[in-house]
């Protein structure tokens, strides 16, 4: 049922974007070569290739931004430098072990 009901929810979303109409300039080699994308990848339309030209982009900047975060996170300080993982864990089990005796 959750299913159904988030496709429900993004066919509302769909509904509610509104289009708006951009030109662009291309060279004869350019169209040419859209046109032969269009006509291979299955396109019904030019339109319809920019369109998923640009998610896809979209797609890739959104990745690329996530990377980022994630080294941001990863070189970011959380302990300091000294910090032994080995030392913390043995001083824990000891302090456990003594608290169960």
């Amino acid at each position: 049922m959750l299913m159904l009901g988030n496709l429900c929810q993004n066919a509302r979303k769909i509904r509610r974007m509104s289009t708006v109409t951009m030109n662009i300039s291309l060279t004869d080699d350019l169209k040419a070569f859209v046109d032969a994308r269009i006509k291979a990848r299955g396109f019904s339309s030019a339109s319809e290739y920019m369109r998923d030209l640009v998610r896809r982009d979209e797609e890739r900047a959104s990745e690329e931004r996530f990377n980022r975060l994630i080294e941001e996170g990863m070189e970011s300080p959380l302990l300091p430098p000294e910090f032994d993982i080995g030392e913390h864990l043995a001083a824990r089990s000891k302090q456990r072990r003594a608290q169960h005796t």
